[in-house]
């Protein structure tokens, strides 16, 4: 089904209304998942805890998923009562959070070699994970008419 909706001639990559809206829920679930992944690198570097990187890498995105979800919960509660936003945010589209993380992870170890913050990277680290969902979340929108976040 996906693919047909691809397909078919209502689907194109030009609607600047989408790529706004898209770009407004990727920012929304950029924030959810920045406060998760750099908490928990945050804390591991500041408090010196010897783990391997790629484990605190794993939590990171963890906890970034958990965050993000925990963010759209609180912004749904103000529509829906918080049971049924819970429900909404979990069945939200990982695809686009585990992207999102990858990508931030991904520039993290290229550039400090590890899961290390510092205040040049961070910036960095950001624009690869809104970069990265971006045309997935607006291809979500577009043609499926389902928001990601």
């Amino acid at each position: 089904m996906a693919h047909a909706a691809i397909s078919t001639p209502s689907f194109h990559w030009h609607c600047r209304h989408t790529w706004r809206r898209a770009s407004i829920n990727t920012a929304w679930c950029l924030t959810g998942c920045a406060a998760g992944d750099f908490g928990t690198i945050a804390f591991f570097q500041f408090f010196g805890i010897a783990w391997p990187a790629m484990a605190i890498m794993a939590l990171a995105t963890m906890n970034g998923i958990l965050t993000s979800i925990a963010l759209e919960t609180f912004i749904l509660s103000r529509q829906m009562v918080l049971r049924t936003a819970f429900k909404t945010a979990i069945g939200m589209s990982l695809i686009s959070m585990i992207a999102m993380e990858s990508a931030m992870n991904a520039v993290d170890w290229l550039l400090t070699g590890g899961a290390m913050l510092t205040w040049w990277v961070m910036p960095i680290m950001l624009a690869a994970g809104f970069l990265a969902p971006l045309p997935y979340n607006y291809w979500r929108l577009k043609a499926l008419g389902r928001a990601c976040h």
